[in-house]
């Protein structure tokens, strides 16, 4: 995989459907969630969709949309866009939670390039995404840059061996309640529970002040939510 883009931003929106939508008949439903997902195309380099529900219960669907970051109103631009394509949705979507962010190479990982970096804009990615919020405490911050990278070795040492997680590090400070929104992309979920487990037990555990809400979602082969169409990937740029 490439190392992406350090000017992307993305965006996770969650959406739960409402009692409207479970109303009409399969196919008005299928329409009507294509018609959206077009709409959102236009404002997007790539939109990925993933089932959350019954993962958990906030929420149906996650929609993953990316663009180039580049021009200094790319993010008015993209919200303009999601914001309108989503206008006709409010009758049928009630949408939970956002979570956003610049991409970037992390600050302790030395490489140019990393074989576990997940691309905002690949149109092809592993079957389960793993996204969420993350702040660290006060005093991680109050340590020395040399120290924080010591402590960091650790843990991105442990990461390396599970060569089959992507990882994509989004940058948020300042624009949400959260720092990072870290995300991850693998094709066996129970390797990701098991890298975190072992993570558990890093010396810079005790600095992570808060790492949830979790949120897992999937892609499946008979289409998003049961009857759905499967995933779209848009090529669409608001910013452009």
């Amino acid at each position: 995989m490439t190392e992406p883009v350090t000017t992307a931003l993305c965006h996770f929106a969650f959406a739960r459907f409402t009692q409207e939508y479970w109303a009409l008949d399969e196919n008005e439903r299928a329409d009507r969630v294509d018609l959206w997902l077009a709409d959102l195309e236009r404002g997007a380099r790539v939109v990925d969709t993933y089932r959350i529900f019954p993962a958990a219960t906030d929420a149906d669907v996650c929609v993953w949309s990316s663009v180039e970051a580049d021009r200094p109103d790319a993010a008015a631009l993209f919200f303009e866009a999601f914001a309108r394509a989503c206008t006709p949705m409010r009758r049928f979507a009630e949408f939970t939670g956002t979570l956003w962010g610049y991409a970037k190479r992390s600050q302790y990982s030395s490489a140019t390039r990393s074989v576990q970096a997940l691309d905002p804009f690949a149109t092809e990615r592993p079957r389960y995404l793993v996204v969420y919020p993350f702040v660290k405490t006060s005093a991680w911050y109050r340590k020395s840059r040399e120290e924080r990278q010591r402590i960091m070795n650790e843990h991105m040492r442990i990461g390396k061996q599970y060569p089959d997680i992507s990882q994509l590090l989004l940058y948020s400070f300042g624009l949400q309640d959260q720092e990072f929104v870290p995300v991850y992309a693998m094709d066996r979920l129970e390797r990701f529970s098991e890298l975190v487990a072992e993570l558990r037990g890093t010396e810079g555990r005790p600095y992570t002040e808060r790492d949830w809400p979790v949120r897992v979602g999937w892609r499946t082969t008979a289409g998003l939510f049961g009857e759905y169409r499967i995933q779209f990937s848009g090529t669409g740029d608001a910013s452009r």
